[in-house]
C-alpha cells in the first residue's frame, strides 16, 4: 500500500500504473456500495434487539478470542523484534575510531583510522549452549532452549542478538585538486588498507514468553492451561512490563506555567523548539507591549523574527500572514511589536538577504557543544525534521505562535496532562530499545577504547568480536530487569523505579490483572493534585476503580476489559488522504491558506483540505472499508479548524459499534465470523481517546430502541458491545459491583482477588516457586456475566450448545450463607463456619514452600583456587538441627514429614563445617519433590518443596466478592446450627450488621439471585450495570417456592424449636485468603535475644519476641497496669543490674584489685572516687547501661541519683 502511495506522488513511469489502480480500487468500492444498497432498507427494528444483544455477546467473544487480555504486551515485543531492533543499530550511524596521536607508538607509516557500520540485525531463537565437554562427545553444540527449561534452572530466557558489521582500515592524506572545478585547492583523502564485513554477537536480548520468536509460539499445547504468555523469565523469575504513562511527543504542547510557551517536543534536546512569552525589559519603549515572542531552539534563544527571516520569509507582512491571527485584538497586535521591535534592537538590518542567517548562524556557533556539519544541514536535520524546505519550516513556525497568541488571548486551552489524549503508554518495544541503546553506547565505549590500542604502528587488529564485548549488553539487560531501575526517557544519567514487576501468580487473575496495569511516574511525596483522580478520557480504556489505597492510589491503574493498545502503524498513507481531500502543504510563505482546515499526521502539518467534513467522512468510510490502518486516529476540532491523525504507538483503543452499518449484520453468514471480520466490514471499528469526543456513543442496544418506534437511534453515531466492559477485567467479574460502594468493590478487584487461593497453574510438577497455594475442589460461581462468558469458551463437554464461563478467574466456592447473630461468635465481620463442611473438604487448601541451597559444580571448581573451603551436598551430623529424614546425599526421601527445627538440605564443607540448611520456626510439611539442577553461572543447586494440607482453622481470612472480609471467629457443629425446612444447614454464618455501614446490597443480591438459579431460573447474568431489577429476581425466587425477600423459616439447632425471626440465606461465592492464622501466629516463652542490646530479637521465624511499642505502653498506662507494664518492659526484655556509686554519683565497675596482705578480690569499685564505701547494686535495663556506655565513651559522663526503696 505504501508503494502505491509513492507511485502516485513519484515519477511519471508509475501513473498509469497507478491510475489502473485507482479504478480497480473504485471498481471495489462500488461494488460494496452496491451491497450496501441492498441493505438499505434493513432498519434496525427488523434485527430487533434481542438479536443485537446476542450479536454483541457473540462479538465481545471473538473480540477476546482475537487479542486474549495481553495481547498489547506481546504485540509490543514483536514489534521491538521487527523494528525497534534494528532502529537501535541504524540510529548510531558510523562509529570513526581515531589513533590515540601518542608519537612514540606511530611506527614507520601514517596514522591508522578504523570505521565502523552496522548493518542487518538477526535475533535467533532461543538457544542453549551445551558447552565443551558435551561437544567433544559428538553432542549438538546448541539445543532448544524452552520457558520450562529456564525456570527449572534459574537462567534467563534469552536469544543472541546477530548484527551484521563493516569495518574499514584507511589512512588519511591531503590531496591537491583544480579549485575551479571542485571549489577546494585541496581536499583530504582516504587510503583503505583493510575492509572486511563478519556478523557479529553483539549479546542476549530477554525473550517474552509466547512471543513470535518464542518457541512456545508455534507448540500445538503450551505448558500450562492458563499460561498466555507475555512476561520474561529473568534468572528463574518470572518478570512483566507496567506499561509507564508518558506525556506525548507526536504533538504540540501548549502550557501558562511557569510562563506562556509551546513547545515542539522531543527526546534530542537538539530538536526541542520552545516559543515562549517573555517579558519585555524595555516595555516603556511600547505601550502595551509588556510581553514579547522569543523562541528556543537548535540550543539558542533568538527573537522570533529573525528566526522567520532566516527561514526564507521576506517581509513583516508574510511573517503576519503566516501566524493568521487577528490582529484586531490590541493584546496580540501590541505582542507583535515588542516582538519586531526586539528583533530590531537584537540584529540591526535583519531584513537585509542573508543577515538574519547569519545571526543564527553566529549564535548556534558561539554555544557551548556547536555542531560538527554547517548550519544549514544543522537545521534541515534538527528544526521540525519530519518537514522537508525552508518555508515548510517557517509555516509551522507561524502554526506554533498562532496557538501560543490564542492561548493567551483565550481563544485555545491549554493542554491538560491528565488526558488521556496527551498521554502514551510506552510497553516493551519503547521501553527495551531505550535500555538497549544505553548499553550500545557503552559497548561502543569500550569497543573504540580498545581499538585504538591496536591502530598504532604495525600491529594487527582482531575480528571485531574482539573488541565488542557481548556481556554489556547481555548483563545489562539482565540486571535492568531484575533490579527494575530502568534508564530514564530524557535524562540520560537517571534511572526510573517501578518499570518491571515481579509477576505474581497466587491465581491467574492476579497474573492477567498485573500484565494490565499502568504507572504513571511521580513524585510521591508531595501533593500530586488532579494525577490521582479520574478523567473524563479514562471512559471505556482505564478502570476507574481498580487502584491501590495507600500511596499508589490514582497512579497505578488498569486497562479497561476492551482497552487495547495501538502499534506503530509501519505503511504510508499519505496518498489515500490526498484521495480523501486534502491538498498538500505548498512550500512557499506568500500562498494564503484562507478558511482551509490544517491537517496534522502525528503532529506535523501535511496538508490542507477546503471540507473538513466530507475529508473526515471520507476518511472513515476507507478506514471501515480496509483501505486504511484500523489503528489510525481521526479528530476534527471544528474550534481550532484542524483536523489531527494519529498513527503512533501507545494510544489506547476500545472497540465500538458503528450504528450506521448495524445493517450488515444480515451479510453475516453463519455464526462463525471472526472479529477480524467485522473490522473488514465497518460494523465495529476501533475509536481511540480523542476520535470518541466526536463520537454520540450510546451506552447500550437497549438505549437505540428508545426513541419513537426506534426511529430515535439517528442521533447516535456508536454503540457500546457492553456497560461491563468500562470497567476491569478483575473488576467487571463482581456480580451486581453497581450497587456496592465503590471502596468495596475497589477492595474486591484490588486486593482480595488477587490475594484468592484458587487453581494457579496446571503445570505445578515442572514448577519450582518460593510459595504457592492451590485449593483442592475450586468452584464456578452460579451467576454468570458478560466478561466471563466472553472470555471463555464455547461447548460443554457433555454436548450442550452453551459457552462455558472462564473458570480460573474464580477463585473459591459457592457456600450457603446466613445473615444472622450465632452466639456472639461473629461479631466485628467475625465468620462461623460448620465443622462438618469444612471436614468434608470445603476450603481446604494445599500450601506449598520451597528451599533452596547453592554449590559451586566441577567445573568451576576447577578454577578456584585450591585454598578455599568447597561445600558439596551430604549428610553430617548436625548441630543445628536433627538429620534423621535425610539420605546420604544430604537430601530428604519424598513423604519424609519434617518439623520445626530439622535439616531440609544438608551441606558440608572439606573442613567439616556445617551449611546445612534449617527449618525455621513454624515451618513443617511433608517432601513433595527434590530438585537437583544447574544454572549457566556455574553454580549447582537443590531445591526441595514441603507440602503441608490446611483446612480451615480460626483466624483464617475470608472474603466474599464484594469486599466484605472477615477472619474464621468459631467452628461450630453442624447438629447445632439453624436449619430451615428442608433441612439445609448453612456453611458460613455471617454478622447482619455487616450490610449497613459497608453499603454492599451486591451480596444479597447475589445470594438471592443464585437461590433462583440453584432451582433451576432462567434470570443467571449479574453483568454490572445490566443486571437484573430486584422485581425480577424476588418475582423469580417466588416462582421457585421461596419467599420473594429471600427469607427463610429456620430451627434453633440446639433446642430445637422454630425461629421466629425469618433468616435471609442463599448461596455465595466466598474466597479463602492466603492470609492465613499458621503463617501469622507468635507465641515465645524464653527465646534468642540481640547480643548487644540483650533485648528479645525481631523476627518471628527465628522465634522471635513480640512487639510492645508506645502504643500499647499508653493502653497499660491508661489502665493503671503498672506492675504488668514493668514485667513487660523491663522484667520480661532486659533486665540487668549494674553498680552506682553513691558519693560521685557515677556507675562503679566490678574489677579485681589488689588489698593489702598480698591478695586480690573482685568486686564494684568506683575509679573516681578510688573506694568501695558506699556504693549499691541498682536494676536497669541493659539498653539503658549500654546508652551509659556508649555515651561514656564519646566523653559523656552520666549522673545517677539512687535511693533506698
Amino acid at each position: 500500500m505504501g508503494g502505491e502511495g509513492k507511485d502516485v506522488l513519484g515519477s511519471s513511469n508509475g501513473k498509469a500504473t497507478s491510475n489502473d489502480d485507482t479504478e480497480m480500487l473504485w471498481d471495489d468500492e462500488d461494488m460494496e456500495s452496491d451491497d450496501d444498497d441492498d441493505l438499505m432498507d434493513v432498519d434496525l427494528d427488523d434485527l430487533g434487539e434481542v438479536s443485537l444483544v446476542n450479536f454483541c455477546k457473540k462479538a465481545s467473544s471473538a473480540f477476546f478470542k482475537q487479542y486474549g487480555l495481553i495481547s498489547h504486551q506481546i504485540n509490543s515485543y514483536n514489534n521491538f523484534v521487527k523494528y525497534g531492533i534494528q532502529k537501535v543499530f541504524d540510529s548510531i550511524g558510523e562509529i570513526r575510531v581515531e589513533p590515540g596521536y601518542d608519537p612514540s607508538k606511530k611506527g614507520a607509516g601514517e596514522w591508522r583510522y578504523a570505521s565502523i557500520r552496522f548493518g542487518k540485525v538477526e535475533l535467533e531463537q532461543p538457544m542453549f549452549w551445551t558447552g565443551e565437554k558435551f561437544h567433544a562427545d559428538g553432542g549438538k553444540d546448541f539445543i532448544k532452549l524452552l520457558p520450562r527449561h529456564a525456570r527449572l534452572q534459574n537462567m534467563t530466557y534469552s536469544a543472541r542478538l546477530k548484527v551484521e558489521t563493516h569495518l574499514q582500515v584507511y589512512t588519511q592524506e591531503k590531496v591537491r585538486s583544480d579549485k575551479f572545478k571542485t571549489g577546494k585547492s585541496e581536499y583530504i583523502d582516504k587510503k583503505i588498507l583493510h575492509e572486511e564485513k563478519s556478523d557479529a554477537i553483539i549479546g542476549r536480548i530477554p525473550v517474552m514468553v509466547k512471543s513470535d520468536i518464542c518457541w512456545m509460539s508455534e507448540a500445538e499445547r503450551g505448558d500450562c492451561e492458563f499460561d498466555n504468555g507475555g512476561y520474561f523469565i529473568i534468572k528463574g523469575a518470572e518478570k512483566a512490563f507496567i506499561a509507564q504513562e508518558q506525556i506525548c511527543l507526536k504533538r504540540l504542547w501548549i502550557s501558562s506555567d511557569p510562563y506562556w510557551k509551546v513547545a515542539y517536543r522531543s527526546e534530542s534536546k537538539r530538536r526541542r523548539v520552545h516559543v515562549k512569552l517573555v517579558e519585555n525589559q524595555k516595555a516603556e519603549n511600547i505601550k502595551g507591549g509588556e510581553k514579547l515572542i522569543r523562541v528556543y531552539c537548535l540550543m539558542v534563544e533568538v527573537p522570533i523574527w529573525i528566526l522567520f527571516f532566516a527561514l526564507g520569509v521576506r517581509s513583516d507582512k508574510e511573517v503576519v500572514d503566516l501566524i493568521d491571527c487577528n490582529i484586531d485584538d490590541g493584546r496580540i497586535s501590541n505582542i507583535l511589536f515588542a516582538s519586531i521591535h526586539d528583533a530590531d534592537e537584537n540584529c540591526d538590518g535583519f531584513r537585509v538577504n542573508g543577515k538574519a542567517f547569519e545571526e543564527i548562524d553566529k549564535l548556534i556557533r558561539e554555544c557551548k557543544f556547536p555542531p560538527a556539519e554547517s548550519t544549514r544541514e544543522f537545521i534541515d536535520n534538527n528544526l521540525f525534521p519530519r518537514l522537508s524546505g525552508a518555508k515548510r519550516k517557517a509555516r509551522f513556525l507561524g502554526y506554533m505562535v498562532k496557538c501560543l497568541l490564542q492561548a493567551f488571548s483565550g481563544r485555545r486551552k491549554c493542554d491538560n496532562r491528565d488526558d488521556f489524549r496527551n498521554k502514551r503508554l510506552e510497553l516493551a518495544d519503547e521501553l527495551l530499545e531505550r535500555e538497549l541503546r544505553v548499553h550500545m553506547r557503552h559497548a561502543e565505549k569500550r569497543m573504540v577504547k580498545a581499538m585504538q590500542r591496536d591502530l598504532y604502528g604495525d600491529r594487527e587488529l582482531y575480528p571485531l568480536d574482539h573488541y565488542l564485548d557481548a556481556s554489556i549488553v547481555t548483563n545489562g539487560l539482565t540486571r535492568a530487569f531484575s533490579t527494575g531501575a530502568w534508564a530514564h526517557p530524557f535524562r540520560k544519567t537517571d534511572r526510573v523505579s517501578g518499570v518491571v514487576a515481579n509477576l505474581r501468580r497466587t491465581n491467574p487473575l492476579q497474573m492477567t490483572c498485573d500484565m494490565r496495569k499502568t504507572r504513571q511516574q511521580v513524585s510521591y511525596t508531595g501533593k500530586v493534585g488532579d494525577a490521582r483522580y479520574p478523567h473524563p478520557s479514562h471512559w471505556g480504556k482505564i478502570c476507574f476503580l481498580s487502584t491501590p489505597d495507600g500511596e499508589n492510589c490514582g497512579l497505578v491503574k488498569n486497562l479497561a476489559a476492551t482497552g487495547l493498545v495501538s502499534s506503530k502503524v509501519v505503511e504510508t498513507f499519505l496518498d489515500k488522504l490526498v484521495r480523501c481531500g486534502m491538498e498538500e502543504l505548498v512550500d512557499d510563505t506568500c500562498t494564503s491558506l484562507g478558511e482551509k482546515y490544517k491537517i496534522l499526521l502525528d503532529g506535523e502539518w501535511v496538508g490542507t483540505c477546503a471540507d473538513a467534513v466530507s475529508f473526515v467522512e471520507e476518511f472513515r468510510r476507507k478506514r471501515r472499508r480496509k483501505q486504511l490502518p484500523y489503528e489510525v486516529e481521526i479528530k476534527h476540532d471544528v474550534q481550532n479548524r484542524e483536523v489531527r491523525i494519529f498513527s503512533d504507538a501507545g494510544r489506547i483503543l476500545r472497540p465500538l459499534l458503528v450504528v450506521e452499518n448495524l445493517k450488515k449484520i444480515k451479510s453475516l453468514k453463519g455464526d462463525d465470523y471472526s472479529f477480524q471480520t467485522l473490522l473488514d466490514k465497518g460494523i465495529i471499528e476501533m475509536i481511540g481517546t480523542e476520535e470518541e469526543e466526536d463520537c454520540c456513543t450510546a451506552w447500550g442496544i437497549k438505549y437505540l430502541f428508545m426513541g419513537d418506534k426506534g426511529k430515535d437511534h439517528g442521533k447516535y453515531t456508536h454503540c457500546e458491545l457492553d456497560m461491563s466492559f468500562l470497567l476491569g477485567v478483575s473488576c467487571g467479574i463482581i456480580p451486581f459491583v453497581n450497587h456496592d460502594h465503590a471502596r468495596r468493590a475497589l477492595y474486591q478487584s484490588e486486593k482480595h482477588s488477587g490475594q484468592a487461593i484458587g487453581f494457579s497453574t496446571t503445570n505445578p510438577n515442572i514448577r519450582i516457586d518460593t510459595l504457592s497455594h492451590q485449593m483442592y475442589y475450586p468452584q464456578r460461581p452460579l451467576f454468570r456475566s458478560m466478561i466471563s462468558d466472553s472470555l471463555g469458551k464455547t461447548g460443554y463437554p457433555l454436548g450442550r450448545n452453551q459457552i462455558l464461563p472462564k473458570a480460573e478467574f474464580f477463585n473459591g466456592q459457592t457456600a450457603i450463607v446466613a445473615v444472622n447473630v450465632h452466639l456472639g461468635y461473629n461479631q466485628e465481620d467475625s465468620l462461623v463456619m460448620n465443622r462438618a463442611s469444612l471436614e468434608r473438604g470445603m476450603f481446604r487448601t494445599e500450601h506449598i514452600r520451597s528451599y533452596k541451597a547453592e554449590v559451586d559444580n566441577n567445573e568451576s571448581l576447577d578454577k578456584r583456587r585450591k585454598f578455599d573451603d568447597t561445600v558439596t551436598f551430604g549428610k553430617i551430623q548436625s548441630k543445628l538441627g536433627r538429620v534423621d529424614s535425610l539420605d546420604d546425599d544430604g537430601f530428604p526421601y519424598i513423604g519424609a514429614n519434617l518439623q520445626s527445627g530439622d535439616i531440609i538440605i544438608g551441606r558440608r564443607a572439606e573442613s567439616g563445617a556445617d551449611h546445612s540448611v534449617k527449618l525455621k520456626h513454624t515451618e513443617r510439611g511433608m517432601v513433595q519433590k527434590v530438585v537437583l539442577s544447574a544454572n549457566d553461572d556455574g553454580k549447582n543447586f537443590a531445591v526441595v518443596s514441603l507440602r503441608q494440607v490446611r483446612s480451615p482453622c480460626l483466624g483464617d481470612k475470608f472474603s466474599s466478592m464484594h469486599g466484605q472480609k472477615g477472619v474464621l471467629g468459631f467452628l461450630e457443629s453442624q447438629e447445632n446450627f439453624p436449619f430451615t425446612r428442608q433441612g439445609i444447614v448453612p456453611d458460613i454464618v455471617i454478622n447482619p450488621h455487616a450490610f449497613p455501614s459497608r453499603q454492599t446490597p451486591g451480596q444479597l443480591l447475589e445470594a438471592a439471585l443464585g437461590k433462583s438459579i440453584a432451582c433451576r431460573g432462567s434470570l443467571k447474568y449479574a453483568t454490572p450495570f445490566s443486571t437484573p431489577s430486584i422485581e425480577a429476581i424476588s418475582e423469580q425466587l417466588h416462582r421457585v417456592g421461596f419467599s420473594r425477600w429471600g427469607t427463610e423459616r429456620v430451627y434453633n439447632g440446639r433446642t430445637g424449636e422454630m425461629v421466629r425471626t425469618l433468616i435471609f440465606m442463599g448461596p455465595t461465592f466466598y474466597q479463602r485468603l492466603v492470609h492465613m492464622a499458621e503463617d501469622k501466629v507468635k507465641f515465645r516463652n524464653t527465646g534468642p535475644v540481640h547480643p548487644l542490646t540483650r533485648q528479645p530479637v525481631a523476627d518471628r521465624k527465628r522465634f522471635g519476641g513480640i512487639k510492645f511499642g508506645e502504643m500499647e505502653r499508653d493502653c497499660l498506662i491508661a489502665h493503671g497496669a503498672s506492675a504488668n507494664l514493668h514485667e513487660r518492659l523491663f522484667t520480661l526484655s532486659d533486665q540487668s543490674q549494674m553498680h552506682v556509686c553513691r558519693k560521685c554519683k557515677n556507675i562503679a565497675n566490678v574489677i579485681q584489685r589488689a588489698v593489702p596482705g598480698g591478695k586480690k578480690i573482685r568486686g564494684p569499685y568506683c575509679r573516681f572516687c578510688e573506694s568501695v564505701d558506699d556504693i549499691v547494686k541498682v536494676n536497669v535495663p541493659y539498653g539503658a547501661k549500654l546508652l551509659c556506655q556508649e555515651l561514656f565513651s564519646m566523653g559523656i559522663s552520666l549522673k545517677f541519683e539512687t535511693q533506698p526503696c
